[in-house]
Formats: structure tokens, sequence, C-alpha cells
């Protein structure tokens, strides 16, 4: 009996051993993997707006991007330190100098825009699908302002962006998006860090 008594003694101790272990012996978290990212797009397109709501910013403060601004936007797996930049006229013909160093890109459309703004935004975004520095990297589209009467479905967009030849054998998301749907904004982001962990596992090309 004394016996049966001793060991049921040392099965606990190693039991509450073991707990205290898993509670005060557990290390930090493994970090979070990061990602350097350019956002671009025209003046209008809903760029800061859209990532200063990510960063849980209020919309009072809100100030449109005239040069570049950078925010580091948390997600549960990935912390993306998004390069924003001014989609003004004279600041796009320097959108190249900012593109050294990015790991993925997201071009934000308005898809309520005039004819005239949303055929300069095509032409933008083919110069940085097939720009050096960008053609190889995951690309988020979001054609914003669906949330407005003259908002362009996704398939009127892919259509008119002539996306499905232009961007063939690259990594691009197109996503509808706007300011009401934040959760939806975040799933597309979640879809992009996807692309960028998948990127990080390719073998290196020699």
């Amino acid at each position: 009996m004394s016996e049966c008594i001793q060991l049921s003694f040392a099965v606990c101790r190693i039991g509450i051993y073991t707990c205290f272990r898993a509670l005060c012996c557990k290390g930090p978290p493994p970090p979070r993997p990061e990602y350097d990212l350019v956002c671009i797009g025209l003046t209008g397109s809903g760029k800061t707006s859209l990532l200063s709501q990510l960063c849980s910013e209020s919309p009072e403060n809100i100030v449109s991007t005239t040069g570049f601004s950078i925010k580091a936007v948390p997600f549960q797996n990935a912390i993306l330190n998004i390069k924003e930049l001014g989609g003004a006229d004279n600041i796009r013909k320097y959108w190249s100098r900012y593109y050294q160093g990015s790991q993925g890109v997201i071009f934000v459309l308005d898809s309520a825009s005039s004819e005239d703004d949303l055929e300069t935004a095509r032409n933008e975004l083919h110069s940085a699908l097939q720009h050096p520095q960008l053609c190889t990297l995951p690309f988020l589209i979001l054609a914003n302002h669906q949330d407005k009467p003259a908002a362009r479905s996704v398939q009127e967009i892919k259509k008119y962006f002539e996306l499905e030849p232009l961007a063939r054998g690259k990594r691009w998301i197109l996503k509808p998006c706007s300011l009401d749907d934040m959760e939806a904004v975040k799933d597309s982001f979640s879809l992009l860090i996807n692309l960028l962990e998948e990127r990080d596992f390719e073998p290196s090309r020699m």
C-alpha cells in the first residue's frame, strides 16, 4: 500500500513540475515576419484612408499623401511596412525611385472614377507590372470605392485593365473594397501575405 502511495506522490510531483515548466519556462512567441511593400495609385483612389483604417487611426486626422509616408501595419502572422507614394501628376514620375527593396506591391484604384482617370490608372498599373524592380513581385490590386453608385465591378475592372493577358504568369490578386467593409480589406491583405510567404520558400534563382 505504501508503495502505491509513494508512486502516486511521485507521479503527482512530475505532473506539477511539467505544468510549472509549461507555464513558467515557455519562451516568447517567434517574431512575426516583416515585409516591405510599396503602395501606389492615383490621388483620390483612397490609399491613405485604407491604410489609416488598417492602423486604427482616427479618420478625422487623415491627410492625403503628397510625397510618401511609411506605416507599419500589424497582422496576426506578419507586419507589413508599407511605403505609400503620393499619386499626383507631378509625383508619379518619381515612383520608380522608391521601388528598390520592395517585396510586394499594393495598387489602389478608384472603381468609380472618370474614364480619363481610369485610363491613367490602367497605364500606371501596366507600367508597374512591367517594371524590372516589380515585375516578379506579388501584386494586390484593390478596386476601391465599391460603395459608390458608379463603381465598376471587379469583372469590369479586370477586362478594362487587360489583367488576364498582361499579368499572365505573375502573382496578383484583384479584390473589391471600400471603407464600409474593412474585414474584407483585411482578408485581401491576408491573401497577399500568403503570396509573400510562398515567395519566401521558393528556391533561390541562380
